[in-house]
């Protein structure tokens, strides 16, 4: 059974819900022996940062949020000085006690379609190159590896390392 899901652009009142929903993410995470977000890591600024510089959405069904991203216009820390021709999806949640399966994949679905409408031609996203599981569904998703265990530094200083992946979406 399709779930119907409404999206919205995330505001200032939505920032104490994304905290809790980026913590209770990377809680699951942990508890499957996912060595990737940290609780605590993204607080209200950061959230409220990203709706300045690029979009925050939300998912949501019968008033209750089922899940969130970040799309990002520019994302030079990972990616490098990129001409416009691309949009970046990042901490793509779901509320895993709540969103159906599937839920994932609408998410990814939408920003792949504002992307699209902004003009650009292709998603692109990260992930640590450690969760192959994560690969996996990106891969499963029409996602393709362009590049492979990129060093990246976390805010706290620690050093990991991503695998970049993009879809066209135009």
């Amino acid at each position: 059974m399709t779930v119907q899901v409404t999206f919205r652009q995330a505001d200032d009142g939505d920032l104490d819900l994304l905290v809790k929903m980026f913590d209770a993410t990377a809680r699951w995470m942990i508890r499957q022996g996912i060595d990737q977000w940290k609780p605590g890591d993204k607080d209200r600024d950061h959230f409220r940062t990203r709706m300045a510089v690029g979009e925050v959405w939300l998912a949501s069904h019968g008033g209750s949020a089922l899940g969130a991203y970040e799309l990002w216009w520019k994302d030079e820390q990972v990616w490098g000085e990129q001409p416009p021709v691309a949009g970046y999806v990042h901490r793509l949640m779901t509320d895993r006690a709540a969103a159906p399966a599937g839920t994932g994949r609408t998410l990814l679905a939408h920003a792949e379609e504002r992307i699209a409408t902004r003009g650009r031609r292709m998603a692109r996203l990260d992930c640590e190159a450690h969760n192959p599981r994560l690969r996996g569904y990106y891969e499963a998703a029409g996602y393709t590896t362009v590049g492979d265990d990129l060093e990246k530094t976390a805010p706290d200083g620690r050093r990991y390392r991503v695998t970049l992946l993009e879809k066209a979406v135009a």
